[in-house]
C-alpha cells in the first residue's frame, strides 16, 4: 500500500509538472490567436487585439488597434488640430461582421512651431467594439488602416490586418487587461463626479474667446479641453482658472475664425472633452454636447479702460488735423484771430464755451449710440452721414454760418439760435456764451465723418462694450479735440496778442464764407446719392433762396423785412420735406468713373479667391468721407497702384457705406472698426485679413499687399 502510495504520488507530480509546461505554451496559442500580425515599421507597429479568445454569445466582441511608436514619433486623435489626419478604417472583406465603432481614449496636447496638435506617443490602444451579425458565430476581420506618423516629418502609412476569432466561450486573453486600461481613458458622460456646467461666446469680435465653465466633485489638477463640432473654426488651447477650492475650472478657448465670423458659434453644439490629467491614476476625463450661449460682456480691467481713455484723448486731438474737420476751418481761425486785442477774461469765457460744446456733443453721440445700441440697432462712427434728414440739417445750419460771415443778416433776427449764430462773428462787443458752444457743436459734427488714428480702436472698444465704457470714450474723445481750445483759453494772449480786427476782417469773412459754402455743395452732393439728384437740388435752391432773401430784406421795407423770418423758416421746412415729395428719392446715384476695375465687394467670396492663390484688397468707403476720397485720389487711385490692382492674382474690391448696409456694418465690427475709411488685405498669407490705417500711404499698402501674398514685404 505505501508502495502504490509512493507510484501514485510520483504520477501526481509527473502530470503536475506536464501540465506547468503545457500551459505557457497553451497561453502563447491562445494569445497569438487573440491578435493579428504585426505590422512593422521602422517607426510604429501596429496590429488587432482581442479581449476575448472567443466571439461567446453576446452581441459584442471588444478588440483594438494596438499602435507602438518609437520615442518623438507620434499618431494623431480623431479632431488633429492644426495638421495631420486620424488613423482611418476600412472593414472591408471581413466576415460576420455588422459593424465596428471606434472609442478614442482621451489625447495628449502637442505644439511644433506654434501648431497645436492631438495625438498619442509611445503607445495607444483604439477601442473598437465590433458586433457580429450572427452572434455566437465566428468572426472573421479584415482592416485596412491608413494613418499618419509624424515627428520632425510626417510619413503616412497604410497597414492590413487579419484577426479570425472562432465560435465559443469568450475567455480572457492576455490583452484583455491592457485593453481596460485605455478604455478607462476613454471619456465618458457627465456624472455627478465631473460636468460641464455652460459653454459661452464671449470675448470682442477681433479675438473671441470660448468661455466654458467645468465643475468635479474633487479638485481640477491640471484640465485640458479640446473642442469639436463647427466648420470653418479652429480653437487654440485654454487660458485656465480654478475657483472654489479648484474645484470649479473656468476654461477661456481662443477661437480663430475670420473676423466676424464666431458670432455664429452662438446656437451651436459643439462636442467638448474636458481631460484632467493631475493627480495619480488614469486622466479624468468626460465628452459632452453643449449649446453654446452668448456670454455677458466682460468688465475692462481698470488698465484696460486707462489706455483707451488715452487713444481716445490722443485719437480727439488728432481729429483736428483730418480733412472732415477743413470745411470748418474758418469757425476755428475766425474764433482766434476774431479775439485780436481784446480782453483776456472775453478770450478765456468765448474758449471754455467752444470746449464745452465739443465735449457735450460728443457725450450727446455718446448717448444716442448707447441708446441704439440698446435698441438692438447696428452702431457706428459716423452713421448719422447715412441719413438724408441730417444732412438736410447740417446744410441749413452752414447756410446760415456762411450768410452770417457775409453779413447778409447783420440784424438779429427773432430766432434765438439764430442770434445766437450771429454772435459767433469775430468783432461782436456783447458776445455771449451760447454763439462759442453751438460753433465747437457744428465743428464736432462735421468732424464725425472721419477715423483718425487711434479713434478707431477706442470707439470699436466702446461701441463693443455697455453704456459706462461708451459714454467714457466719447467724454475723453471730445476733451481730445477740445483741447487747443482749452490751451487757449488757459492761455489767452495766444489769442489777444494777434492784431485787431479791421477792414482785412471783411475780405476774410468773404472768403471763409466761400469755404462753408463749398461745405454745404459737398453736403447736397453726398444728399444726392441718398435721397436723388431732385431733392438735392431742391434743398440747394430752398437754402439758396433764404439766404437770397436775408440779404434783400433791407430793400424790402418794413413789411418786407417784417415777413422775411417767416419766409426763411418756410423754405427751411421746405427743404426737410423736399426728398419725401419728391419720387425720385432713394434712387442710388450711378457710380464715379474710376482707373480701378473695383468689384463689389463679396464678404463670402473672399475665401474662395483666397484658396484660388488671389490677394483681394478690400476698399470701405462713402461718398460723405472725405478721409476716404483724400485716400482714393492720393493713393488708391494713382499709376502705381493702378498697376498693381491690375494684376490677375489681385482682386480689388470696394464697399460702398454711404448709404446704410448691415452687411458692411457687420464686416466692420469684424475687425472692431465702426467707422471709416478702412482697408483689408486678404491673401495666402493673410487668411484672416491685414488691417490697413485710416490714413494710407503708398508704402503701407505695397507691405500688406506683399505680406498677404506671401512675399517678404
Amino acid at each position: 500500500m505505501n508502495r502504490f502510495s509512493a507510484i501514485f504520488g510520483l504520477a501526481a507530480a509527473l502530470v503536475a509538472a506536464l501540465a506547468a509546461v503545457a500551459m505557457p505554451a497553451a497561453a502563447q496559442t491562445d494569445a497569438s490567436r487573440a491578435a493579428s500580425d504585426w505590422a512593422r515599421t521602422e517607426q510604429t507597429a501596429l496590429r488587432l487585439v482581442s479581449a476575448a479568445a472567443a466571439t461567446g454569445s453576446g452581441d459584442a466582441v471588444r478588440v483594438a488597434l494596438q499602435f507602438q511608436m518609437k520615442p518623438d514619433w507620434k499618431i494623431y486623435w480623431r479632431s488633429p488640430g492644426d495638421a495631420g489626419y486620424p488613423p482611418r478604417l476600412d472593414w472591408a472583406g471581413s466576415g460576420n461582421l455588422a459593424d465596428a465603432k471606434i472609442a478614442w481614449p482621451a489625447p495628449t496636447r502637442f505644439e511644433v512651431l506654434g501648431m497645436q496638435t492631438l495625438g498619442y506617443k509611445d503607445e495607444v490602444l483604439l477601442p473598437v467594439t465590433a458586433r457580429p451579425e450572427v452572434p455566437g458565430a465566428p468572426l472573421r476581420l479584415r482592416a485596412r488602416v491608413e494613418y499618419l506618423a509624424c515627428a520632425d516629418i510626417c510619413i503616412p502609412y497604410e497597414a492590413t490586418l487579419a484577426l479570425d476569432l472562432p465560435a465559443g466561450p469568450s475567455a480572457p486573453t492576455a490583452h484583455t487587461h491592457l485593453i481596460d486600461r485605455f478604455e478607462a481613458r476613454v471619456p465618458g458622460p457627465p456624472s455627478g463626479m465631473v460636468a460641464i456646467e455652460r459653454a459661452a461666446l464671449g470675448g470682442s469680435r477681433a479675438n473671441p474667446v470660448l468661455r466654458i465653465a467645468a465643475r468635479g466633485a474633487r479638485p481640477f489638477s491640471a484640465p485640458d479641453i479640446f473642442v469639436e463640432g463647427a466648420r470653418d473654426f479652429w480653437f487654440g488651447p485654454p487660458e485656465v482658472r480654478l475657483r472654489d477650492g479648484g474645484r470649479l475650472a473656468e476654461l477661456r478657448v481662443p477661437v480663430g475664425a475670420e473676423p466676424g465670423l464666431a458670432a455664429g458659434l452662438v446656437g451651436q453644439r459643439l462636442t467638448l472633452t474636458l481631460v484632467d490629467r493631475g493627480g495619480a491614476g488614469p486622466p479624468r476625463s468626460l465628452e459632452d454636447r453643449v449649446e453654446v450661449a452668448k456670454a455677458a460682456p466682460e468688465a475692462p480691467t481698470a488698465a484696460a479702460l486707462a489706455a483707451m481713455i488715452g487713444l481716445a484723448l490722443l485719437g480727439g486731438l488728432i481729429l483736428n488735423l483730418m480733412p472732415c474737420v477743413l470745411p470748418v476751418l474758418s469757425l476755428k481761425l475766425l474764433s482766434v484771430v476774431g479775439h485780436g486785442g481784446a480782453g483776456a477774461a472775453r478770450v478765456r469765457r468765448s474758449f471754455v464755451a467752444t470746449f464745452a460744446g465739443v465735449v457735450a456733443t460728443f457725450l450727446l453721440l455718446g448717448a444716442v449710440l448707447v441708446g441704439l445700441k440698446l435698441a438692438g440697432v447696428t452702431v457706428g462712427w459716423g452713421i448719422q452721414f447715412q441719413q438724408p434728414l441730417f444732412l438736410i440739417a447740417m446744410t441749413v445750419v452752414v447756410s446760415l454760418f456762411a450768410a452770417n460771415l457775409w453779413g447778409v443778416f447783420a440784424i438779429g433776427l427773432p430766432s434765438g439760435v439764430t442770434t445766437a449764430i450771429a454772435r459767433t462773428g469775430p468783432g461782436d462787443r456783447e458776445e455771449g456764451v451760447l454763439g462759442p458752444f453751438l460753433a465747437g457743436a457744428f465743428a464736432t459734427l462735421l468732424a464725425t465723418p472721419c477715423s483718425a488714428p487711434f479713434l478707431g480702436t477706442a470707439v470699436g472698444f466702446a461701441l463693443a462694450r455697455g453704456p459706462g465704457e461708451i459714454m467714457s470714450i466719447f467724454a475723453a474723445l471730445g476733451v481730445g479735440m477740445a483741447l487747443p481750445y482749452l490751451l487757449i483759453a488757459a492761455r489767452p494772449g495766444l489769442a489777444t496778442r494777434l492784431p485787431r480786427p479791421g477792414p482785412w476782417m471783411g475780405k476774410l469773412r468773404v472768403v471763409l464764407g466761400l469755404a462753408l459754402a463749398g461745405t454745404a455743395f459737398w453736403l447736397l452732393s453726398v444728399l444726392a446719392v441718398q435721397a436723388g439728384l431732385a431733392a438735392a437740388l431742391a434743398v440747394g435752391g430752398a437754402m439758396t433762396a433764404a439766404v437770397l432773401l436775408l440779404a434783400a430784406r433791407r430793400r424790402l421795407g418794413a413789411g418786407g423785412a417784417r415777413v422775411a423770418p417767416a419766409l426763411v423758416v418756410a423754405l427751411v421746412a421746405l427743404a426737410f420735406v423736399a426728398p419725401a415729395l419728391l419720387p425720385s428719392a432713394g434712387e442710388r446715384a450711378a457710380p464715379d468713373a474710376s482707373r480701378i476695375q473695383w468689384r463689389p465687394f463679396d464678404r463670402a467670396a473672399i475665401p474662395a479667391l483666397v484658396a484660388d492663390g488671389k490677394t483681394v484688397f478690400v476698399d470701405v468707403t462713402a461718398d460723405w468721407c472725405i478721409t476716404c476720397q483724400v485716400n482714393k485720389s492720393l493713393v488708391l487711385e494713382t499709376d502705381e497702384m493702378e498697376t498693381w490692382f491690375g494684376r490677375a492674382d489681385v482682386i480689388p474690391m470696394r464697399a460702398d457705406w454711404t448709404l446704410p448696409d448691415p452687411a458692411i456694418s457687420d464686416y466692420l465690427a469684424g475687425f472692431e472698426r465702426y467707422g471709416i475709411p478702412f482697408n483689408a488685405v486678404y491673401g495666402p498669407g493673410a487668411r484672416g485679413g491685414i488691417a490697413l490705417p485710416e490714413i494710407l500711404t503708398g508704402d503701407a499698402v505695397r507691405a500688406a499687399l506683399r505680406r498677404a501674398k506671401g512675399a517678404p514685404s
